[in-house]
C-alpha cells in the first residue's frame, strides 16, 4: 500500500542532514519543507478564485449555487482501504448500514454470502474474528513464487514458452534484493537517528530542566560543557534545516519515531520471505474465484488511514465538529481489505465486486502496488462495475514517478486491451499556485493521471474521535470521491461516464508558472502532469452538472 508521507517527513529531512548515516534513496526528491504563509484547516474545501487557495470551490458550491436546492439521492461511497473508525464522532449518520441485515445473529440474512455485514465488510480478517495487520509486499510474493519454479534453472535450459516468465523472474529478483537491502539499511539509519537525536534531546533537557523545546528556546542556552554546547549546536542545525514553524523537539522526535516503525515494518514484514499471515483468513490465496471469506469487522486494527479517507469526503457538515466532509448527502460503506503491506489482488477484485453489489455509485481506492499477478481478476472486477453503473477512483501514487500500465497498479489499463471509461486516476496538489503546486511525492503521467486534487496537509478525521493533518495521494482521491458524491446527490441521473467527463472537463486550470517536476529537479508546465492539467473543481463541476440537466 502506497502510505502517504506525512509521518516521515521529518525523517527525511534529518537523514538528508545527516547523509553519512546511509542511503535515503527511499526518499530521494521529497522535500517536505512547510509553507511559511499559514493555510486554513479547511483549504481543500477553499476556492482558486475567491480564497486564493487551490481548493475545490466546494464551499462556494454550496454557499452560491445550492442553496435552497435538496439532493434528490443519498450516494454510497465504499472506501476500500485499511479500516474505518465507525463510531468517530464526526462520521456518525454517515455510515453505511445493510438494512437487510440483522446484526449479531449469525445468519446471513441478506443472502449476499457475507454473515452480519451491517456496517461493511472485511476481507483481510478471520472467520473468529482475528485480523491481518502487517502483509508482506507483492514483490516479495513474487519473488517466493518464482524462485520456486526458476532459481535453479540455467537461461539456456528454459523452455521457448517459458522465456517472457523467466525475464519476468530475472527482473523481480534484481528488484528484490536491492529493495530487501535498502529496507533493512533504512531501518539501521533511522534508528540510529532516532536514538542519536534523542540522547542529544535529553542532554539538553536535563541540562536546563525543561521537558520539551523548541528552535527559538535554543538562543537561550548556552554551557561551557563541551559536550552539552555540542548537543546544542547539533540541535540548531537540526531545527535550521528542517524549518517548520514552532515545531518542538518532542514534535520531532515523535514523528522520527514513526519513521523508525515504519522502516522496521519494511525490514521484518515486507522483504520476509518467511512470514505470511494468510492463514489467519482461512482462505485459499491463489483461489481467485473464492469470494465468501473473511469477517464483518471492518474496522480493523488500524483504522488510521481509511478513517482519514472516510472524513474527507463525508465529515458530518452540521454538527459544528471537527472538519466539514465535501459532500453532505452521503453514506461511507467500509471495505477492508487493504493491509500494513501490499493488497491482493483478490481481495481487491472481491471488494469491488461487493461495493457494486450492495448499492456503492462510487468507489475510492487509495492504495496502490507495483506488480500485480491477479490483474486480469481485478480487471474483471473493474469491467463490472463499469457495467454497473459504479465510479472508480484511485490514487496515483506516492512514488514521484511517471505512471506507466506496468508500473503502478491496479490501474485503468486492462491486461488485454482497452481501458475503463468509468476510472479516474488522481494526483495531489498543494494549496497555491506556484511553482510548488504539485505536490513533491505525487506520481504523474500525460496519459495515465486525469486531473489532481488537494493531497497536501488535509485535515480530517482518525481513530478515536481525533483529526491530524495527511499528506498524499490517498487524501487526493477522496477529494475527487467527495466530489463526484456531490454531483451525484443533486444530478443522480448522471452516469460514471458523464461524471468523469464532467469533473475532468471542469477542473480549475493553474497559472502558467512553471512547476516542479515531482521528484526532479526540472521544471515543467503543470498541464503536462496530468490528461487535463487541473484541479478538480467542485463549483465548475456543478454549473457544468446544471447546464447538462438543462
Amino acid at each position: 500500500m502506497e502510505r502517504n508521507f506525512k509521518t516521515y517527513f521529518y525523517a527525511f529531512l534529518l537523514g538528508i542532514f545527516l547523509s553519512g548515516y546511509g542511503s535515503v534513496s527511499a526518499f530521494t526528491g521529497v522535500s517536505f519543507v512547510k509553507d511559511s504563509i499559514e493555510t486554513p484547516n479547511n483549504w481543500f474545501l477553499l476556492d482558486p478564485i475567491d480564497d486564493g487557495i487551490m481548493g475545490t470551490g466546494a464551499e462556494k458550491a454550496y454557499e452560491k449555487l445550492l442553496q435552497g436546492k435538496s439532493p434528490k439521492a443519498m450516494i454510497v461511497v465504499a472506501v476500500i482501504d485499511s479500516g474505518i473508525d465507525i463510531t468517530h464522532e464526526d462520521l456518525q449518520g454517515k455510515i453505511w448500514t445493510n438494512e437487510d441485515e440483522i446484526a449479531g445473529n449469525g445468519i446471513d440474512d441478506d443472502k449476499n454470502g457475507y454473515v452480519d455485514d451491517v456496517h461493511g465488510w472485511n476481507f483481510i480478517g478471520g472467520k473468529d474474528g482475528s485480523q491481518v495487520d502487517n502483509d508482506s509486499h507483492e514483490l516479495t510474493r513474487e519473488y517466493i513464487r518464482l524462485k520456486a519454479k526458476y532459481a535453479d534453472v540455467e537461461e539456456e535450459d528454459v523452455k521457448r514458452k517459458n522465456k517472457e516468465e523467466f525475464a519476468y523472474w530475472e527482473r523481480i529478483n534484481a528488484n528484490f534484493e536491492e529493495s530487501k537491502k535498502e529496507a533493512e539499511g533504512n531501518y539501521n539509519m533511522y534508528n540510529n537517528m532516532m536514538e542519536g537525536f534523542s540522547n542529544m534531546a535529553d542532554i539538553v533537557k536535563e541540562e536546563f530542566n525543561v521537558s520539551d523545546f523548541k528552535e527559538s528556546d535554543l538562543a537561550d542556552f548556552e554551557s561551557d560543557d563541551e559536550k552539552i554546547s555540542a548537543a546544542i549546536d547539533m540541535l540548531k542545525q537540526m531545527f535550521g534545516m528542517i524549518r517548520i514553524e514552532d515545531a518542538s523537539i518532542n514534535t520531532i522526535l515523535g514523528e522520527l519515531e514513526k519513521a523508525v516503525e515504519h522502516f522496521e515494518v519494511q525490514a521484518k514484514y515486507a522483504y520476509n520471505t518467511d512470514f505470511d499471515p494468510r492463514h489467519i483468513v482461512g482462505d485459499d490465496p491463489e483461489d481467485y474465484k473464492e469470494k465468501y471469506y473473511g469477517n464483518n469487522d471492518p474496522t480493523g486494527p488500524d483504522p488510521s488511514h481509511g478513517t482519514h479517507v472516510a472524513g474527507i469526503i463525508a465529515a458530518n457538515r452540521g454538527n459544528d465538529l471537527g472538519i466539514e466532509g465535501i459532500a453532505d448527502h452521503v453514506l461511507i460503506m467500509p471495505i477492508r481489505a487493504v493491509p500494513n503491506g501490499d493488497e491482493r489482488d483478490k481481495d481487491i477484485a472481491n471488494s469491488i465486486r461487493y461495493a457494486v453489489d450492495n448499492g456503492a455509485k462510487i468507489i475510492n481506492m487509495s492504495f496502490g502496488k507495483s506488480y500485480s499477478p491477479g490483474k486480469k481478476y481485478v480487471d474483471k472486477a473493474v469491467k463490472y462495475a463499469e457495467k454497473k453503473g459504479v465510479l472508480l477512483i484511485h490514487a496515483a501514487g506516492n512514488s514521484s514517478k511517471e505512471v506507466t500500465p506496468e508500473n503502478n497498479f491496479p490501474n485503468r489499463w486492462f491486461a488485454k486491451r482497452g481501458t475503463s471509461n468509468a476510472w479516474i486516476e488522481v494526483g495531489a496538489s498543494g494549496p497555491r499556485d506556484n511553482q510548488d503546486l504539485p505536490a513533491t511525492f505525487s506520481n504523474f503521467s500525460k496519459e495515465g493521471v486525469d486531473l489532481f486534487a488537494p493531497g497536501v496537509d488535509i485535515y480530517s478525521t482518525i481513530p478515536g474521535s481525533e483529526y491530524e493533518n495527511n499528506s498524499g495521494t490517498s487524501m487526493a482521491a477522496p477529494t475527487v470521491s467527495g466530489v463526484a458524491a456531490l454531483l451525484l446527490a443533486y444530478y443522480p441521473e448522471l452516469k460514471p461516464k458523464e461524471v468523469r467527463s464532467i469533473l475532468k472537463n471542469s477542473v480549475y486550470k493553474a497559472g502558467g508558472e512553471k512547476v516542479n517536476l515531482p521528484g526532479q529537479e526540472e521544471m515543467v508546465n503543470f498541464g503536462d502532469l496530468s490528461q487535463t492539467g487541473g484541479i478538480v473543481n467542485a463549483y465548475q463541476a456543478i454549473q457544468m452538472a446544471e447546464r447538462l440537466a438543462k
